[in-house]
């Protein structure tokens, strides 16, 4: 998890929502411990793990929350939303139920998150390609259509894995920075507007992040 003394620019808080079984678990701990189990058992409760990239000149930590079965149970509440910048929604490519859901994931990340969350629909499980149900074509075209970033990864393999969180780190990173910006500019808080600065812990520098639930 890091020293309190770990040197960080920004914490970012991103969020992993979908159905049960989809790899959420795995997409996680193969981001921020390089590992994959075989046989992932639900576990109850929020956990999150942590790591922290280069952006530019900036070093950033990621603070990666996963529901940990409680999808379940309809059981997640507006605290594991609370803060988030991003979230990723993940499906499964070999199960189509998976995907006809995540409109439903994303109503309630709606609902419970800031509007200017950055948010990437992912395709996960790409080494079973031979049993995809789901086209790469029509979740792209169902992002695109919905304002979403957009990555097919393979927790198993790897692949696209650091692309995926390395992807949605940077887009954040890039609205703080203009966030930032406008802010200089005028003293006037339009509450319209981006409010990634100010819903979340991004600025504070050198210090453990201050989400609690």
């Amino acid at each position: 998890m890091g020293s309190a003394e770990e040197d960080y620019n920004f914490v970012f808080k991103v969020v992993l929502i979908g159905e049960s079984g989809v790899g959420k678990t795995n997409l996680l701990s193969r981001f921020t411990r390089n590992e994959f189990n075989h046989d992932s058992r639900t576990t109850i409760g929020v956990e999150f793990s942590t790591r922290t990239i280069l952006v530019g000149d900036a070093a950033v930590k990621a603070q990666i929350w996963d529901t940990a079965g409680l999808e379940r149970y309809r059981a997640i509440t507006s605290a594991y939303y609370r803060g988030a910048v991003g979230a990723l929604v993940v499906f499964d490519i070999t199960k189509h139920q998976t995907y006809n859901v995540v409109d439903r994931w994303l109503k309630e990340l709606y609902d419970h998150a800031e509007a200017s969350i950055v948010v990437m629909l992912v395709g996960n499980k790409t080494d079973l390609a031979q049993a995809r149900e789901v086209p790469m074509e029509e979740a792209k075209m169902f992002a695109d259509n919905n304002g979403l970033l957009f990555v097919e990864t393979s927790a198993l393999d790897s692949t696209n894995v650091e692309q995926a969180f390395e992807t949605i780190l940077k887009e954040i990173f890039h609205k703080v920075q203009k966030q930032k910006q406008r802010s200089s500019q005028s003293n006037t808080v339009s509450l319209a507007g981006e409010s990634l600065e100010s819903a979340a812990p991004v600025q504070t520098e050198k210090r453990p992040c201050c989400v609690a639930l």
